[in-house]
């Protein structure tokens, strides 16, 4: 795949679905899938900064999660534990600016200093990583609109994208959905907007460069327009 950070596609974003179904269908419990997922995570990031992507975003772990069984989000906090183990120690070498969006407060005082940490000490690389956790797209619209309201500060659109947890993150050019279904499930309510939406059926823990290389040519063939005409150069209809 050609490098594509000239073309228009700053920022993709990953629902990583099908971790629990990958195992499944392999007779395995659902926890090997999360840990087949996580290593999958690793390649997939790493490869879209190969080819030029700067952003990413990976929707981690939802507010709606929490209602899972007991031990799968044990499962699923052990392997974020052990991801921020690895981010500590390779931060340097992978140069690779981390960010963490959500409503943190639900996790215990250790893990926010860990995360708090490795945000300042990532900080000034260029190519970032955004790690969405207990996050849910109405919840961070609702806190910003409380946050605006409760500092008396008007209520616009560019007022409520400050207040959004990823405040200064580009939106979403491609928002990528694995597993088969078709909807944001909650995720980036607000910046996806105009992103492109792709829709694949491979399990997140089957998920290949080759796939990410497809959903990136669907992407350039496409014509976004963000509500205005068409140019000569748009490929699509209406």
């Amino acid at each position: 795949m050609r490098l594509v950070s000239s073309g228009g596609l700053r920022h993709i974003a990953f629902i990583m679905d099908g971790n629990g179904r990958w195992a499944e269908r392999r007779g395995l419990p659902r926890r090997f899938g999360h840990s087949h997922g996580a290593s999958k995570f690793k390649e997939i990031v790493r490869y879209c900064g190969d080819i030029g992507i700067r952003y990413v975003t990976v929707y981690a772990f939802s507010t709606e999660n929490w209602s899972r069984p007991e031990a799968e989000v044990d499962t699923i906090m052990g392997l974020l534990s052990d991801y921020l183990d690895d981010c500590e120690k390779t931060a340097e070498k992978d140069s690779l600016r981390m960010r963490f969006i959500g409503d943190l407060s639900r996790f215990d005082d250790g893990f926010r200093s860990r995360v708090k940490s490795l945000e300042a000490r990532t900080s000034g690389y260029r190519n970032s990583l955004t790690v969405a956790l207990n996050y849910g797209g109405r919840d961070e619209i609702v806190r910003a609109c409380r946050e605006l309201s409760e500092s008396g500060r008007e209520i616009t659109e560019d007022s409520l994208g400050d207040a959004l947890d990823t405040s200064g993150i580009p939106d979403p050019d491609l928002i990528v959905r694995t597993a088969g279904e078709m909807r944001l499930s909650n995720f980036l309510m607000w910046q996806s907007a105009y992103s492109e939406l792709y829709f694949t059926d491979t399990l997140w823990p089957d998920m290949t460069p080759a796939e990410v290389d497809r959903a990136v040519a669907d992407f350039f063939s496409r014509g976004r327009r963000f509500g205005g005409v068409k140019n000569i150069k748009d490929r699509s209809d209406g």
